[in-house]
């Protein structure tokens, strides 16, 4: 609904997508809703992108996602 802001996808084939971004000046469409983390299996037949949960203390109200990398260790 509020769109996908940036996209990071592993050599296995998952795909982690930011959401929800709200900047100055750019009209949201949800701009109560904070940002958002999804996972897409990109080996699936028919990939959806599914929310992750985020850890509770995390100060999920400000969450305002913009970009997003992954480290592989």
């Amino acid at each position: 609904e509020t769109g996908s802001e940036d996209i990071d996808i592993l050599p296995n084939g998952l795909a982690f997508i930011s959401s929800g971004l709200k900047y100055p000046g750019v009209k949201s469409l949800a701009p109560d809703k904070p940002g958002e983390i999804f996972l897409m299996d990109l080996n699936e037949d028919n990939p959806r992108a599914v929310e992750l949960r985020i850890s509770r203390g995390f100060d999920l109200a400000s969450f305002n996602p913009h970009g997003i990398s992954t480290y592989i260790d």
